[in-house]
């Protein structure tokens, strides 16, 4: 594998696999294209490889151009690139979870082959995740030709690629909001009800921390059906109906949190009874 790759957007995903990719045998990084020379140069500084520079017009040919801009950003950016010609054979791929790369159309037309890995993790500390990436779970999707360079070069880089249907791709997304969101709201909702019945919030995070810590693990271990407890998982229906009414009455967003959770667990529930 001896391949050029330009990077396109270089915030913190961007400025991660340039450093990554960059220390790879056969993958030169070559230019780096951000919204200001000055960001430019302060990601190549950070990749410790390439060039900066300000302008599609400047990129020179590549055989793999990442784009690591914004969801609404990939578009415009693969037209703009596609527009300065020299796609032909060569691979584009962008970074979103949320988006398949069907939305590179224009390099297709172009005669680019194209595709999406999307890393799955938080990247708050570019330093910190660049310096653990291994064994992170990336989301790949696209055309057989750039998956052919995208799966050997994750690897490279301490990646799992792992195959996902481009048709569903927001659904992938959504899975990890609610991992990863949608739980934190969940636990707030629990803190916050700790609170309201008198207990100081650092003591709650300290009251919380084993329940959660435990149930997850029990997700992991034994899956979620046999992982469910309380009350729902008992049969419980008048405890489940006065709590709801106790939450509605402190805090009606809260309660309509709580409303709109009893019927999936339920049928979680159910499906525990079945195994």
């Amino acid at each position: 594998m001896n391949v050029t790759l330009n990077i396109v957007g270089a915030g913190h995903v961007g400025r991660v696999l340039g450093r990554l990719f960059a220390g790879v045998d056969g993958i030169a990084v070559q230019d780096v294209l951000t919204r200001s020379m000055a960001s430019a140069q302060a990601a190549v500084d950070f990749i410790g490889a390439g060039t900066p520079v300000a302008h599609y017009a400047a990129l020179r040919h590549a055989d793999v151009t990442m784009l690591a801009v914004a969801d609404d950003q990939i578009g415009p950016a693969c037209a703009a690139l596609v527009a300065e010609g020299r796609q032909a054979g060569a691979i584009v791929f962008h970074c979103s979870g949320a988006l398949a790369s069907s939305v590179l159309l224009a390099a297709t037309q172009a005669g680019a082959s194209v595709a999406s890995a999307h890393p799955i993790r938080s990247f708050a500390d570019p330093q910190q995740v660049a310096a653990t990436f291994d064994g992170t779970f990336c989301g790949v999707e696209g055309d057989a030709l750039a998956l052919a360079f995208l799966t050997p070069a994750l690897n490279a880089i301490g990646a799992r690629p792992v195959p996902i249907d481009p048709a569903a791709k927001t659904l992938y997304h959504a899975a990890a909001v609610f991992a990863s969101n949608y739980l934190v709201t969940v636990l707030d909702a629990a803190l916050r009800a700790y609170q309201a019945a008198g207990i100081p919030e650092p003591v709650a995070r300290e009251l919380a921390q084993p329940l959660v810590t435990e149930a997850v693990a029990n997700v992991f271990r034994l899956g979620a059906a046999p992982a469910l407890s309380g009350p729902i998982a008992r049969g419980d229906s008048a405890t489940v109906q006065r709590q709801q009414q106790a939450v509605q009455g402190w805090d009606a967003a809260t309660g309509e949190l709580y409303r709109a959770l009893v019927a999936p667990t339920q049928a979680l529930a159910k499906r525990k009874s079945e195994r």
